[in-house]
């Protein structure tokens, strides 16, 4: 018989199902069912995102909207977050404390259930929250699934209740007493596990001040303290207290951008439908740029949604209406876009609903519709009131979306002509563009180079069947202080949208990208640097899906050659740091006799063909940055405050992270 071949046909389930578990594939054994927190650790990235920094600091989000649930539901007015020594995270906060009698169906306390099991909480209904953010029910569950220890002490005004939990959730000892105390309140420390988050488990300070900063601004009058103690003899402690709200997160906004604001006093406008609120907070600036940031239940929503919308909606509506009805919009001119009236506006709008329905763990997007005629029809009523009792602000915001409206205009028309010189023009690709052969997006390769040097250097070095090089040439565009209709006209620019083929803003299409990567070689120097900063800068403002889709690169070109020469003879070593350097030194120095020499090179230009493909293009031996936006407002931030037209948050910036600054020369 072990000769003999049967079809499965002839072969019964039972046989087939012993087959399919003996070659270890699909069989009963291999449904596994996990209980307790255990999915949790084992799918981390699916409650918190990933396991690399982002989901790191998630951790304490999840702690902290706890405590701020507390707040809104009018409970808690003081909130302590510190990071202890070996980045140890606790959290304190004055509010009513987690519930810690037995729980009647699962026998054990109430608050061991919110840590220990999956969508259990006081949110689902019941009265216990009014309005919350956490609405999934697995932020404390999954905090402690991830760490390597937790502790957590109640206070309910008589007794002090205590419980720790040790590798993901697991507990020896019931919660117990373990004094007296006549304040309210929870307390949380826990220890991030270091076999799921294997990146890092160091908290960075500035990370969890922001988002501490934007949860003080959200929820006026409550009270936030942020410790850092990781360093007994460096300790940084912010008070973070707002009265003003959402109309002091505007002004916080433009203060750190140094953006300058058209009028003096922020437009505030609330209103309330049912058990819904919403407010909204907004001021124009003398950027191009807008800057809308919508919040559900204190939880930013990235993603925006309802509220977004309709704030949008009426916005244009109200700028358009108010015009027309005050003759800043003639007869003949075509109605402003949302494009135009958003421009250099700064908005916060902040919903708190009963059931706030987010798309997704992430909660990147609200999803009630609900919330959109709330916030639409109050910002409609409120906005045109506003600017009826302010009509010099009213006059400089109807001169600022013209402005825009003829910029956006203008660019129509340099987009119009571009299109007609390429399809007039066979050779529509840059004259210095020294292409590829191949076609092939997943090998193709852009580099862009600063001068014909380089670009020289570079094209006899690469690897001409996917590498294409293009050389830039004239004075860079700074688009931080440029509206689109210059970039359309700028020499420099404009050859690098031709070559990878994309257009760029509303026009944008990244299924034209003629290369899977485009990478920045510029020189080791500052110029060299401040060509990579604007670059970015365009790529950021204008093409960021290039970024977001990963296709944008920084090449690492190596800053020493470090050369033993013995008679005719030449070892060399290429390094890329002053401690790489150092230890080739020592490297070569110890092999015997011989003279060493270092050079340091200030320009792709002065190294050879060669040398430039052996170290920084040859994709088995050279080393590339790949540009990310792991958190887009912050990266908005940095570039308004580098590229922006104010000196003093450019140069406050310069004086906090002077520190960092190894090499200015490199």
């Amino acid at each position: 018989m072990s000769d003999e071949i049967r079809t499965t046909e002839e072969m019964n389930s039972e046989e087939l199902n012993a087959n399919f578990n003996a070659e270890g594939e699909y069989g009963e054994e291999q449904i596994q069912v996990l209980e307790g927190l255990e999915p949790v650790r084992k799918r981390p990235g699916m409650y918190i995102g990933s396991t690399g920094p982002r989901g790191l600091h998630h951790l304490v989000y999840e702690i902290v909207d706890n405590a701020i649930d507390e707040a809104l539901a009018g409970y808690c007015t003081e909130i302590k977050v510190n990071i202890l020594p070996g980045d140890v995270i606790e959290v304190d906060d004055n509010g009513r404390g987690i519930p810690t009698q037995i729980h009647h169906k699962e026998g054990i306390s109430a608050a061991t259930v919110v840590y220990t099991i999956l969508h259990a909480g006081g949110k689902f209904g019941g009265g216990g929250y009014k309005v919350a953010g956490g609405l999934h029910g697995v932020g404390a569950s999954v905090v402690n699934a991830l760490s390597q220890w937790l502790e957590l002490t109640v206070c309910d005004g008589r007794e002090i209740h205590f419980q720790r939990f040790e590798n993901g959730g697991h507990y020896d000892e019931e919660m117990k007493v373990i004094g007296t105390t006549d304040r309210t309140g929870t307390n949380v420390k826990f220890k991030a596990d270091p076999t799921i988050f294997t990146e890092t488990t160091v908290y960075d300070y500035d990370i969890l001040l922001t988002r501490l900063r934007e949860q003080a601004f959200l929820n006026a009058g409550v009270r936030i303290v942020f410790s850092d103690l990781r360093d007994p003899e460096n300790t940084r402690t912010e008070i973070l207290h707002y009265k003003g709200g959402i109309r002091e997160f505007v002004e916080h906004i433009h203060k750190v951008k140094g953006y300058e604001p058209l009028s003096d006093k922020v437009i505030y406008l609330s209103g309330v439908k049912d058990d819904m609120t919403a407010e909204v907070a907004l001021m124009w600036n003398d950027s191009y740029n807008e800057d809308v940031r919508s919040f559900a239940n204190n939880i930013h929503t990235t993603d925006g949604g309802s509220h977004e919308t309709g704030f949008k909606n009426a916005l244009t509506k109200v700028i358009n209406e108010y015009g027309k009805k005050f003759g800043y919009i003639k007869e003949n001119q075509d109605k402003l876009i949302g494009d135009d009236v958003r421009e250099g506006i700064t908005a916060i709008i902040s919903v708190k609903l009963t059931n706030c329905e987010f798309e997704g763990q992430t909660k990147g997007r609200l999803g009630n519709p609900e919330a959109r005629p709330l916030v639409e029809d109050m910002v409609y009523q409120k906005l045109m009131y506003a600017l009826e009792e302010d009509p010099t602000t009213a006059q400089l915001v109807m001169e600022k979306v013209n402005n825009a409206q003829k910029a956006r205009e203008a660019a129509k028309k340099a987009r119009e002509t571009a299109r007609r010189k390429s399809a007039m023009d066979s050779a529509s690709l840059p004259g210095k563009l020294h292409d590829c052969y191949d076609k092939d997006t997943a090998l193709t390769e852009l580099y862009i180079v600063e001068g014909d040097s380089a670009g020289g250097t570079a094209k006899l070095g690469r690897n001409a069947r996917y590498q294409a090089i293009l050389p830039l040439w004239g004075k860079m565009l700074n688009v931080e202080k440029a509206r689109i209709d210059k970039v359309y006209s700028n020499e420099k620019l404009m050859p690098v949208v031709a070559a990878l083929g994309t257009s760029i803003g509303e026009d944008f299409d990244i299924s034209k990208l003629r290369y899977g990567k485009v990478v920045i070689m510029s020189d080791a120097d500052v110029d060299g640097y401040h060509i990579r900063t604007l670059m970015l800068t365009f790529f950021f403002r204008y093409m960021r899906e290039l970024i977001t889709n990963g296709n944008i690169y920084i090449a690492q070109p190596p800053l020493f050659k470090v050369a033993k020469r013995k008679g005719k003879k030449e070892k060399a070593k290429y390094a890329f740091s002053e401690e790489e350097r150092d230890m080739y030194i020592q490297e070569l120095s110890a092999e015997g006799d011989g003279t060493i020499n270092v050079q340091r090179y200030k320009g792709l230009g002065e190294m050879d063909p060669e040398q430039l493909w052996e170290t920084t293009m040859n994709p088995e031996t050279r080393i590339m940055l790949r540009v990310n936006i792991e958190d887009a407002e912050r990266a908005d931030e940095a570039f308004t405050i580098l590229m922006g037209d104010k000196v003093e948050p450019r140069k406050e910036f310069i004086e906090k992270n002077a520190v960092f600054v190894k090499d200015l020369d490199i």
